[in-house]
């Protein structure tokens, strides 16, 4: 095998995408500080224990595992950012009130998402501890939306659950923890006949409840028919409850819901949600309330928040424009070097044509030049 042949699913980004990708970070970056988040830079890699107690089997799988050569424990390369920041907000930052914190940085699976997705996406997320209410769920959401308009996304669509109400079915079913695993499978795959298999045992009101979300999708009525189908559970009745609150705010959006999803990590414990769009294989956002998360960290703080892979979104929004740029001569005289700092320290792109080499120019636009003109230099329209 060559020594230059990456592993599968592993991918150097060349220099137009990257441009991209790093002028789409920035947005994001940015349109979180608007909103008041702050940003942390988590490690690549941490003790196992720390990335994974209380997370659940998926983000186990997807997680390289490494030995510490200092000290012998085992460490894990992050495969989800999200249980870091509860670790940070926990134990270094500590603070009562609200706390709002984004990050950008690579995570990494063992296993693509998919058939062309890569095993190093590059993970942005915002998340807001400290707050029990549904306020926090919409502004996560909101914020979200406004990601992606930043991104230039030109169509998108949220579809909308929440955790407790399949855990409230399962939690009166008493099922031990293997059926759970396999109800949820079946769940997921609209596996209507394996679900009848797994649940002929269950109590009358699990069982029908669990079997009439394989039907409850489709547009806000769906919340309605629930209320009809799914039996009156404390935890369940509330969650739709503030699904109907989020959907109220949220005018002008293509909302849908999916009750039985189960998709991303165990950890959500509320309202979730996964934003879609045009020419997207599956979701670009997934998000949600997830307020055990710091529970293995000591403090049990309300958290929600959403992620999502710059890579795979730079796929589906459309190319930006060429930065434009002065293109300039190579050569060592004082007042030539001296107007081409002066452009720079403007903020302007000034690229140097080297000797032989004046059209080589790929990624940026060169609309001007710097020429000289009566003993002086000057930039004139290309």
């Amino acid at each position: 095998m060559s020594a230059w042949v990456l592993p599968d699913h592993i991918a150097d980004v060349l220099p137009s995408e990257a441009r991209h990708i790093e002028e789409l970070r920035r947005d994001l970056l940015d349109m979180a500080r608007c909103y008041g988040y702050e940003l942390v830079m988590p490690p690549l890699l941490e003790h196992l224990e720390s990335l994974l107690t209380g997370t659940g089997e998926a983000l186990d799988l997807q997680t390289f595992k490494l030995v510490d050569q200092l000290s012998g424990r085992m460490l894990g390369l992050r495969a989800d950012s999200t249980p870091q920041v509860a670790r940070i907000d926990a134990h270094l930052l500590n603070r009562k009130g609200v706390t709002r914190l984004c990050y950008c940085g690579p995570v990494l699976h063992t296993r693509p998402a998919g058939p062309h997705a890569t095993r190093e996406p590059l993970q942005f997320g915002a998340e807001i501890y400290g707050h029990a209410g549904l306020e926090a769920d919409l502004e996560s959401l909101l914020l979200a939306f406004d990601c992606l308009k930043a991104a230039d996304l030109p169509a998108m669509s949220v579809d909308l659950a929440d955790a407790r109400i399949v855990n409230s079915l399962l939690v009166q079913a008493k099922a031990g923890h293997d059926r759970v695993v396999q109800v949820q499978a079946a769940l997921a795959a609209k596996d209507a006949s394996e679900l009848a298999a797994l649940v002929k045992d269950f109590p009358k009101e699990s069982r029908e409840g669990l079997l009439a979300l394989l039907q409850l999708y489709g547009d806000a009525k769906v919340l309605d028919e629930a209320e009809k189908l799914l039996p009156p559970l404390p935890a369940l009745r509330e969650a739709l409850s503030n699904l109907k609150w989020l959907v109220s705010h949220l005018n002008g959006a293509n909302v849908t819901f999916d009750l039985a999803d189960l998709r991303g990590y165990a950890y959500y414990s509320g309202a979730r949600f996964a934003i879609y769009a045009p020419g997207a294989s599956d979701a670009l956002v997934r998000g949600g309330r997830y307020d055990e998360v710091g529970a293995v960290f000591g403090r049990n703080r309300p958290a929600v928040g959403f992620s999502l892979d710059l890579k795979t979104l730079v796929g589906v929004v459309k190319p930006r424009v060429l930065r434009a740029a002065i293109r300039a001569p190579w050569g060592e005289a004082p007042e030539l070097r001296q107007a081409i700092a002066a452009l720079r320290q403007r903020g302007e792109t000034v690229v140097c044509a080297l000797p032989g080499h004046e059209s080589e120019i790929d990624e940026f636009h060169c609309d001007r030049q710097l020429v000289e003109a009566g003993g002086q230099w000057v930039v004139m329209a290309i």
